[in-house]
């Protein structure tokens, strides 16, 4: 059990179904006053628009809201290409995007849109290398070489930096991954389907260990929960699954007991009523609740 003290931020995860009203959605939720929204990236998915494409236009059609990638599919994704993309829209939005980062999943999916199918080990190596590579590109330093067994560089050029230090938040489930995580990632993304808060000392624990082995305050590694579930008007149904009085107290303890800072919330059924529940009825008492232990 940990509070890590962090800021607590919110956010949507906005599925990126083409037939949906995607970009009044965005707005929606910055008006709303959230912090963040997520995008998933299945490129195979036929109803689905490009994530990227679709994170360009919800920063030019919004003024504060921070976006990112929900997590970028790496198989499909270079990650030198990855990288200009990122620091492109970081730079052209002011400051406003993260990296969401995946080693990848769908294997059959992948291999069908042309990516490589990788074992388990061989997915969480590349991902290894794509972050060395990614943070070269952004350094803004000339004629850039790295060898790896996935990726290269050969003396390319970086540029554009990025208009502020992008974050790296890692979708990661494994041993290996939680501990790539701790040395070298800024955060870490899990799902509350996956990751339930039983789970969640058990993998805090792998991350703050590989931390502390690098030298890292585990503190400074931003712990975001994309949580998944119905805000109703009726009794409790389980976790997630309840009344705004009840998810109120549960992303506070998740916040204060289970060290989770950020919430990227998930809405089962009515999109639209569902965030505006979220925003309206349980952002505010999250925050004022974790406000006031903290302070108390």
């Amino acid at each position: 059990m940990a509070d890590y003290g962090r800021d607590v931020r919110f956010g949507y995860f906005l599925v990126p179904n083409a037939d949906d009203p995607l970009l009044e959605t965005a707005q929606t939720a910055e008006r709303l006053g959230l912090d963040l929204i997520g995008v998933q990236d299945h490129p195979y998915q036929r109803r689905y628009v490009d994530t990227w494409t679709l994170l360009s236009m919800i920063a030019a059609t919004t003024q504060r809201i921070t976006v990112f990638p929900d997590v970028a599919c790496l198989p499909l994704r270079p990650p030198a290409v990855l990288a200009k993309s990122a620091a492109s829209l970081d730079l052209l939005s002011g400051g406003r995007l993260e990296l969401g980062l995946g080693a990848g999943a769908f294997w059959e999916a992948i291999t069908a849109y042309g990516g490589a199918a990788r074992t388990p080990k061989h997915a969480i190596d590349a991902l290894t290398e794509a972050i060395q590579v990614i943070r070269k590109i952004w350094s803004g330093e000339p004629n850039l070489r790295f060898t790896g067994e996935h990726y290269h560089l050969t003396g390319a050029k970086s540029g554009p930096v990025p208009a502020h230090p992008i974050g790296i938040w890692l979708g990661a489930a494994g041993p290996r991954a939680l501990a790539l995580t701790g040395r070298t990632a800024n955060g870490w993304l899990p799902s509350s389907g996956w990751a339930p808060p039983s789970r969640l000392p058990e993998l805090h624990d792998r991350i703050d260990t590989a931390a502390a082995k690098a030298g890292r305050d585990p503190a400074d590694i931003r712990r975001l929960y994309n949580v998944n579930g119905t805000i109703t008007d009726g009794p409790s149904e389980g976790f997630l699954r309840g009344p705004a009085s009840q998810w109120a107290d549960e992303l506070t303890d998740l916040a204060l007991a289970y060290g989770m800072d950020s919430f990227i919330f998930w809405g089962e059924g009515d999109q639209s009523t569902q965030l505006h529940r979220f925003a309206e009825e349980v952002v505010p008492l999250v925050r004022e609740r974790v406000k006031e232990e903290r302070q108390g």
